[in-house]
């Protein structure tokens, strides 16, 4: 299984555009040669680089069905289901959907991780990172990632 994203490039910078100094909406994800034995897929975008214990978590879509290949860029933020693709998780911040990388100094790397299941995870809608990973453990097939960069502009000194 091979995760490809149109919104940047494994082991590359992930342009503004998706960050907390850009527009902060999603990019688009998809993936191609999943297991036939998948009932359901898990997005989680993570940076382990985060000042805070196990790192802050951006997105979390679980129960995206079998049936899907792509996640289109700009998911609405705020919707616990998102129709046709799944239900979203709360971020490190709390919230529902997405939020953009946004690190407080430096350079930090994003983790987008997707997980084929063997089922549904039958999670209610908000669940975290933590409730999320102990529910995939014994469903996993397969998994595989794509990792951005990135590292906000210095502000301008008069």
């Amino acid at each position: 299984m091979r995760l490809i994203s149109s919104g940047f490039q494994d082991g590359k910078s992930i342009p503004k555009k998706f960050t907390c100094d850009g527009e902060n909406i999603s990019p688009e994800f998809r993936w191609e040669d999943a297991p036939k034995a998948a009932k359901s897929f898990v997005l989680i975008l993570h940076d382990p680089d985060a000042p805070v214990k196990d790192g802050f978590t951006h997105w979390l879509l679980y129960d995206i069905p079998a049936s899907v290949s792509e996640i289109h860029e700009n998911i609405p933020k705020g919707l616990e289901h998102i129709a046709g693709l799944g239900i979203q998780g709360k971020n490190g911040s709390g919230t529902l959907g997405y939020t953009g990388p946004c690190p407080p100094s430096g350079s930090h790397r994003y983790f987008a991780r997707l997980y084929a299941l063997r089922a549904e995870l039958g999670l209610a809608p908000g669940a975290i990172l933590q409730e999320i990973r102990s529910a995939i453990g014994p469903y996993v097939i397969e998994q595989t990632e794509i990792m951005g960069t990135y590292a906000r502009a210095r502000a301008q000194t008069l």
